[in-house]
């Protein structure tokens, strides 16, 4: 029996922000699209726990609707502590349109540490880091 094609936990690249250790293998870190797959596929997981920490992604808004011309700051933004990766995902030369009208965001910023508010912290810093160049 079919129950849903195509099903995902949530949203596209945030997710890769939630990482969990099993008591099946203490010392791994996983994904929860594999903790997912695992469960569904009935393998052993025993308990499980979020990684310890606080963690966090930032949707990069479009600011305004043209053609984007170019992202810099990427590898600045990269650098901030805390920060684990800068995604850009639309590529330069694509049309772009802010929400609600368009259907999309610029990229995503990730970052962990040990509070919350050092999280909030390292991805705001990074923001504005980036400069957008839309035409």
């Amino acid at each position: 029996m079919v129950i849903e094609v195509a099903a995902r936990s949530i949203g596209g690249l945030c997710s890769q922000v939630i990482r969990l250790v099993c008591a099946d293998a203490p010392g791994v870190e996983r994904s929860l699209e594999e903790v997912i797959l695992r469960l569904a596929c009935g393998l052993p997981l025993g308990t499980a726990r979020l990684v310890d920490g606080a963690a966090g992604v930032l949707m990069l808004p479009i600011p305004t609707a043209g053609v984007l011309r170019a992202v810099d700051g990427v590898d600045q933004a990269a650098r901030v502590v805390g920060v684990t990766g800068v995604t850009i995902s639309v590529p330069a030369g694509e049309s772009v349109a802010p929400l609600p009208e368009g259907d999309r965001y610029l990229g995503f910023i990730f970052a962990r540490g040990e509070t919350p508010i050092a999280v909030e912290s390292a991805l705001r810093e990074a923001q504005s880091l980036l400069r957008v160049e839309i035409a």
